[in-house]
């Protein structure tokens, strides 16, 4: 029974430094009015999105602005790599920072390359494939669903 009650003090405890932690973070955020984040911080290893081949490294920054419509996404697609294609849900922005890829949209295939933009809309289907030797680097930038 001892154990019992100090871990479930101990639960509680977490609980609550958690919640003091995104109270004041969230405080913080209010009173200087923006939010600084390193890619050195949150980068993170990850399978390929939407069922795609190979591995990548994300970089999802402002996840803990909770007040926030955005998202805003860096991803390094390594070689081989793959965002699987997927029906898009809502508009978004990608920006190819450096390498090369193949974007298939609607089952048309097109080369992209740093400096390139795309604006996908909803209802449209798209992937994309890094080629060549070197990363393809990525900005993804779209709203936050509601639910």
């Amino acid at each position: 029974m001892q154990k019992y009650i100090v871990v479930t003090t101990i639960a509680i405890s977490c609980f609550a430094a958690g919640l003091f932690a995104s109270y004041s973070f969230a405080k913080k955020q209010k009173e200087t009015g923006y939010i600084l984040e390193h890619e050195s911080d949150i980068g993170k290893n990850e399978p390929a999105p939407h069922h795609g081949n190979g591995s990548t490294t994300a970089y999802s920054f402002f996840n803990s602005a909770a007040d926030s419509k955005l998202v805003f996404r860096k991803r390094v697609l390594h070689p081989g790599s793959e965002i699987g294609y997927h029906l898009q849900q809502a508009d978004e922005i990608y920006y190819i920072v450096s390498g090369k890829g193949e974007m298939t949209m609607n089952n048309k295939v097109f080369t992209v390359q740093a400096g390139d933009a795309i604006l996908t809309f909803p209802g449209s289907s798209h992937g994309l494939k890094q080629t060549g030797t070197e990363d393809l680097v990525i900005i993804i930038n779209y709203e936050k669903s509601n639910g």
